[in-house]
């Protein structure tokens, strides 16, 4: 479920809103006039003659500062180009993303998310050294699609002590209209509709490790779900423990981050190994444990060129419900079409800054799922691959917005993206 999350901002909406403001911005006629106009003598003071006092003059009034237009908040004063930092940093506003769903695994659909950025606390120690903190981020959002799948929720990450200390979590409700794909087992319908609807807790604790890029987390995840079946009878495709409604489990990261921004990086290595224990000690219905551990680069090859290299493994052991099966999670690809005990994942996207604010780039994957009823050898290798355009619409936080289109197996399909498309 939690993946889901990230595959549903997907639309055209933003890039073409950018374009529009960018490439049909009025002219600035009256500025030009005046900066043209001949300008007057300013006024003498009256003297005065026969040793009498000089007459005093009437200081001036002071005008109110013109207050900033909107149109003019949302420029950058350096190029002149559209640039929202000012907006959502100096002025608290907010990014408000449309979600316009092309997903095949929920249907078209839509929505919006509210997203707000603000600068993190920072020492006069820490910026004397140089160090750049990430920005505080936070939002809400919703959305709905045309199988009846809906979700709502609100999330934030957040950063102490000169980035000693982060925090990133989030709640929300949902309900998921999905299909599930039995692999390798014979005889199985070759997909199982089932609807999840619950409610989900996400909450991470993490603290850095000395002067280091090395951060230890703590983290709890919480998920009340009812799941059901399309048909009832298909039920014997699956155990009972498959349909836990309560799972509850804490687990611990360890995570090294030398990115040099984490919305769009350009460079640095984020590197990640986790693994979360569901109990019911801690309030849950099933014993199972789910591990991630991956890897991306981004590498600059010169001043316009960035390659980013990706390595994911994923694997859940124990009494897993079928939904929180890992699933390759590549663009292109159906999130929950390819799901196993065990999935792996490369991915390869090459980036082209052709302007200072635009950038095109391509990029390609592929995945294997296996363990139960096949291994590794006799998994297939299902790939994708796709282009995307990017626009750098807050400078001040590194962060581009675009759209990407993707081809996999029997799919084309959109994606919004806002900051990197690797989580």
């Amino acid at each position: 479920m939690k993946s889901h999350r990230a595959e549903c901002l997907r639309s055209f909406a933003v890039l073409l809103f950018v374009c529009l403001l960018c490439f049909f911005e009025p002219t600035n006629v009256v500025a030009a006039a005046a900066a043209s106009a001949p300008q007057s003598s300013p006024p003498v003071n009256p003297v005065a003659t026969d040793n009498k006092e000089p007459a005093k003059t009437q200081p001036a009034k002071k005008r109110p500062a013109k207050k900033e237009s909107w149109w003019s908040l949302m420029h950058d004063p350096k190029d002149g180009d559209l640039d929202m930092s000012r907006w959502l940093l100096q002025h608290k506003g907010a990014l408000l993303v449309p979600v316009i769903i092309t997903e095949p695994a929920v249907g078209n659909g839509g929505g919006v998310t509210a997203v707000f950025f603000h600068p993190a606390s920072q020492s006069q120690e820490s910026q004397d050294a140089g160090e750049h903190i990430p920005p505080n981020i936070y939002g809400l959002g919703g959305f709905k699609t045309e199988n009846g799948s809906n979700a709502y929720g609100l999330g934030g990450m957040f950063h102490f002590d000169d980035d000693r200390w982060r925090y990133k979590g989030g709640i929300g409700k949902a309900s998921f209209n999905l299909d599930y794909y039995p692999q390798g087992q014979l005889l199985a319908p070759q997909k199982i509709g089932y609807n999840l609807d619950g409610i989900f807790s996400f909450q991470q604790v993490s603290r850095r490790l000395g002067n280091s890029d090395i951060y230890l987390s703590a983290r709890w995840v919480y998920l009340d779900i009812d799941s059901r079946l399309n048909f009832p009878s298909e039920d014997q495709f699956f155990k009972p423990t498959d349909f836990s409604k309560v799972s509850s489990g804490v687990g611990t990261v360890l995570e090294y981050d030398s990115r040099n921004n984490t919305l769009t990086p350009s460079s640095g290595w984020l590197s990640m190994i986790e693994a979360t224990y569901y109990s019911p000690t801690f309030g849950g219905d099933n014993t199972y444990q789910s591990y991630r551990t991956h890897t991306l680069g981004y590498l600059p090859l010169g001043s316009e060129w960035v390659l980013g290299l990706r390595a994911d493994y994923r694997a859940a052991r124990g009494d897993v419900p079928f939904y929180q099966m890992p699933s390759i999670d590549l663009r292109g690809i159906a999130y929950g079409r390819y799901q196993n005990a065990n999935v792996a994942m490369v991915e390869a996207e090459l980036r082209w800054n052709f302007t200072s604010r635009w950038a095109a780039l391509a990029f390609s994957g592929a995945g294997r799922a296996w363990g139960r009823n096949i291994d590794f050898g006799s998994a297939d290798t299902e790939s994708s691959e796709g282009v995307g355009i990017r626009y750098l619409i807050a400078r001040q936080l590194g962060m581009y917005v675009g759209v990407d289109s993707a081809w996999g197996p029997g799919e084309h399909t959109y994606y919004l993206q806002v900051g990197s498309a690797w989580r």
